[in-house]
């Protein structure tokens, strides 16, 4: 395995390579991606979130509301998320387990790891990839990341950062979403003039929004856009977020359910530098990443390794190989011809502790694989 190191403010960070359960990495370079060093932090309030710390704060400051009777926060008390940029200190000891997550408080994302682990330490992060790093700098024990949705499907960023990072799938969360409409105490859902949220989120309440002819502003975090409004007091905005955001930040809910469909699921990957060992005693999931040859009926003769063992695929998602995006090979017919070279990022059904899936595992290794590697093999959530 070759082991690479570059400092990050004074941290020393391993950047491993390809070494796969002896596959090689078939043009598929592992690397950190471009300007990490210098990833932008992400403020929807231009400095109300300015402290630099990276340890979190509980302090509130509770004042009396006239109008509505509700306690208001100090929004400038919660945590800063985390970047690339500020990862400076090492987590703090303690009992509870640390858990980062893309967002502010009051996140989905939170919700989510709230779940997973009721009594944990949430840190919020500024990007995606931040919540990785904050893992393998000791900053969190785990990460809390969604990976896809029932209404808007995949989250493929996710997936790419999955191969980029070296951190093993533990778990997994269903969350079943609550859209709620917010808005700050006073104000009525016919004063509202626009809505702001994530994409997804004011997506996925269309029918609501547009009965409602407001104009829709899209932000990076719907729990962002929640202190955003409540921190500058706008009284012609709404947010859709979810209940704890509003309870967080002072607003009134005006409307919950709001999404089109009500069977809106979020799965989240529980992230963590070391793999859990399997069991045998529930249920649990396998989740892998591979490349193939070239070659008609390759990808159906991989996958009756599975069907052929009554092994029950949960996801099969493609994705295009960023450094070796083409495959050139020969054609018999017009001479030399150029495809797309897939990744293949497959779940299924099976604990690598069974020795039947084992057996398994070394088929389809050594005999279609042209690189493989194991995400995870955790157990399964069966409840959203």
């Amino acid at each position: 395995m070759a082991l690479k190191f570059s400092s990050v403010l004074g941290v020393a960070v391993s950047q491993l390579g390809w070494e796969d359960l002896g596959s090689k990495p078939s043009g598929v370079i592992c690397n950190w991606g471009k300007g990490t060093a210098e990833t932008p932090s992400v403020s929807l309030d231009d400095g109300n979130l300015s402290n630099p710390g990276t340890e979190l704060q509980g302090i509130v400051n509770k004042v009396d509301n006239n109008d509505s009777g509700r306690i208001l926060r100090d929004l400038a008390s919660f945590p800063k998320p985390l970047s690339v940029t500020d990862i400076s200190a090492a987590p703090k000891d303690g009992t509870k387990v640390r858990i980062s997550y893309k967002g502010v408080p009051g996140a989905y994302s939170e919700d989510a790891a709230l779940k997973a682990y009721p009594h944990c330490e949430t840190v919020p992060c500024d990007e995606f990839e931040d919540a990785f790093k904050a893992v393998e700098l000791w900053l969190a024990e785990k990460a809390v990341l969604p990976i896809e949705n029932s209404l808007g499907g995949s989250i493929h960023r996710n997936y790419d950062l999955l191969l980029r990072h070296r951190l093993h799938i533990v778990g997994e969360v269903q969350l079943a979403v609550n859209l709620c409409l917010l808005a700050i105490p006073g104000v009525g859902i016919d004063q509202l003039r626009r809505v702001l949220s994530h994409p997804q989120a004011l997506a996925q309440s269309d029918i609501i929004l547009s009965k409602l002819g407001v104009s829709r502003e899209n932000v990076d975090d719907s729990a962002g856009a929640a202190q955003y409004v409540a921190s500058h007091g706008l009284r012609d905005a709404g947010v859709v977020a979810s209940a704890r955001a509003a309870e967080i930040y002072g607003l009134n809910i005006l409307a919950e359910r709001i999404q089109d469909d009500f069977d809106n699921i979020t799965r989240y990957l529980v992230l963590a530098r070391d793999p859990i060992i399997p069991r045998t005693n529930k249920l649990f999931k396998t989740s892998i990443v591979f490349t193939l040859e070239e070659g008609p009926g390759v990808l159906f003769k991989a996958l009756a390794v599975f069907a052929l063992r009554d092994i029950n695929l949960t996801k099969i998602e493609s994705r295009p190989q960023r450094k070796k995006p083409l495959r050139v090979v020969d054609d018999s017919n017009t001479g030399s011809a150029k495809y797309f070279d897939y990744l293949f990022y497959i779940d299924f059904e099976a604990s690598m502790a069974e020795p039947v899936h084992r057996q398994l595992w070394h088929i389809f290794r050594f005999e279609f694989a042209t690189f493989l590697r194991v995400l995870g093999c955790y157990p399964m959530d069966s409840f959203p």
